[in-house]
């Protein structure tokens, strides 16, 4: 299958956001995460801006192995002896040069004929190639280029050694019909075309970035120039995550692959929204935080039957978690019941009615129904949750130069029953000891800990999900001390799977009477 090559420019045109500035370390980070990403080339900057710039460049080149480093320049003598030095580290060094050939740059920018332009752009490649084999050369404002006049230049540059040529839609002007066409008269109209890639650089001005991109491979472009959530000038760029995904979801349609590991598109997400301080729209294709969540009844429904009837694209593929059903007015009973199930509790058909019409009751009010809502209503109106276990006392030594040591005392029926345990800390010692005393093994699988009241002797709620075998439960407590609201957590869990264990072992005639 014919490989389409990813040229990431999230360190190039992708900063240049406004606000969204990198330094040099940022900058490695984000390259070293694109290497494990897959993509093929990254453009890490403009060498010629400043010497920050320059020397960010110049550190990716010399410490991220594996893929080609690509440096921009300007059709001038300084800018590609700059670019030059910067790319020199790298393994696969690429110059990329430009020159706009649209009349209304021509003639307001650059103040040039195209004869000019002509001689220019071919001088440019033919200065670049005796510091590189690589070069790229882009006709900036290709979209808006004279057809005729933009072959003549695409010719001239692939004579002067150009191995690669970029179609850019400098200011996302184009329609996919009309940037698809262009393509390809570009290949039917260059006649040394076959000696050059064909790349496309796409803005995303009028939201059609990725369209157009689309449009171009399949008529023909074999490189796509995007950044990651498709940041960069003005409304931004192509985005990588949405190209590779409709390459691979729609592969009926395009019949081409890329080397992108699909697993690191979250991660690669959320490490440069991180470092730029760019946040992702929740609503944003593939990555954003709402791509595979479902509130709407119908939806949550057809998802926990079958889930390919509402998505098309498994998280798991690109690094999320899993679908998240969002528990709102629009919610079913389906949904609601799967994730009482999820917090430890199988209600019966009567307990689940009950439940089911506080909730819908809550949700006309709130936006959103979260877990703890839903524990309250549970715990506080429908289900009394027995306590086997209570806490009794619990004596703790911590210390940054000794074994944290834990000693707790549980109430069960009349009789105490203590056990001391040492863990990594307080928290870890109070837990293993409840599990010596209660003989059950859990495993922690999320903790968290906030203030609900203000000021130093403020009230701590600590909120844990354990697992025992295949059962996973919440647990809260609280109090002032949070070692104390960790154990009462903790506790309040250990009952709910015993209370659980119960009713299951129950026969249905005595459950309806829990």
């Amino acid at each position: 299958m014919k490989k389409i090559i990813i040229f990431d420019t999230t360190l190039r045109d992708g900063e240049q956001s406004p606000g969204a500035s990198l330094d040099t370390d940022s900058k490695i980070k984000i390259a070293r995460q694109l290497t494990k990403l897959g993509v093929n080339i990254i453009e890490a900057g403009f060498p010629i801006a400043s010497k920050g710039d320059f020397n960010a460049v110049y550190k990716v080149a010399s410490l991220v192995k594996g893929v080609s480093i690509c440096g921009l320049a300007r059709s001038m003598k300084s800018d590609i002896e700059v670019c030059a030095e910067a790319v020199k580290p790298a393994r696969y060094p690429r110059i990329h040069v430009f020159l706009a050939t649209s009349k209304i740059h021509m003639q307001y920018k650059l103040k040039k004929a195209e004869s000019e332009i002509l001689k220019l752009a071919a001088w440019a490649v033919k200065y670049a190639r005796n510091f590189c084999d690589d070069v790229e050369f882009s006709p900036e404002d290709a979209s808006r280029s004279d057809r005729d006049f933009l072959c003549k230049v695409i010719e001239s540059v692939i004579k002067a050694g150009a191995k690669t040529v970029n179609i850019p839609d400098t200011v996302g002007y184009a329609i996919p019909v009309e940037f698809g066409e262009l393509i390809k008269t570009i290949k039917i109209k260059v006649p040394n075309i076959d000696k050059a890639i064909i790349s496309v650089h796409c803005h995303n001005d009028l939201g059609l970035g990725v369209s157009n991109s689309l449009s171009a491979i399949e008529n023909g472009a074999e490189q796509v120039e995007c950044t990651i959530n498709g940041i960069g000038e003005r409304a931004g760029n192509a985005s990588l995550e949405e190209i590779v995904m409709a390459l691979e979801t729609r592969k009926d349609i395009f019949g081409v692959a890329t080397s992108i590991n699909k697993k690191e598109l979250y991660k690669t997400s959320r490490l440069v929204s991180k470092l730029t301080g760019i946040v992702v729209q929740p609503n944003k294709a593939i990555v954003g935080q709402n791509a595979f969540s479902h509130e709407a009844g119908i939806h949550q429904d057809g998802v926990l039957k079958k889930r390919s009837t509402y998505e098309i694209i498994k998280p798991q593929d690109v690094g999320f978690g899993g679908t998240r059903l969002v528990l709102g007015k629009h919610s079913g009973r389906h949904a609601f019941n799967d994730r009482l199930i999820k917090l430890g509790f199988e209600l019966d058909e009567n307990e689940l009615s009950k439940a089911f019409e506080r909730f819908k009751t809550l949700s006309d009010k709130k936006k959103e129904i979260f877990d703890e809502d839903l524990l309250s209503i549970v715990e506080d109106e429908i289900v009394s949750i027995p306590e086997t276990y209570r806490l009794e006392d619990l004596n703790i030594v911590s210390g940054n130069k000794v074994i944290p040591k834990a000693t707790i005392g549980l109430k069960k029926d009349t009789r105490v029953l203590r056990k001391s345990s040492s863990g990594d800390g307080p928290v870890d010692a109070c837990y293993k000891a409840i599990d010596a005393i209660t003989g059950l093994k859990c495993k922690l699988l999320d903790y968290s800990l906030k203030s609900i009241t203000g000021g130093k002797d403020a009230l701590g709620e600590v909120s844990v999900r354990i697992k025992s075998n295949k059962d996973e439960v919440f647990g809260r407590g609280t109090s002032t001390d949070i070692i104390e609201a960790s154990a009462k957590a903790y506790i309040n869990a250990v009952n709910k799977l015993i209370f659980n264990h119960l009713r299951k072992a129950k026969p249905e005639s005595e459950k309806l009477k829990l």
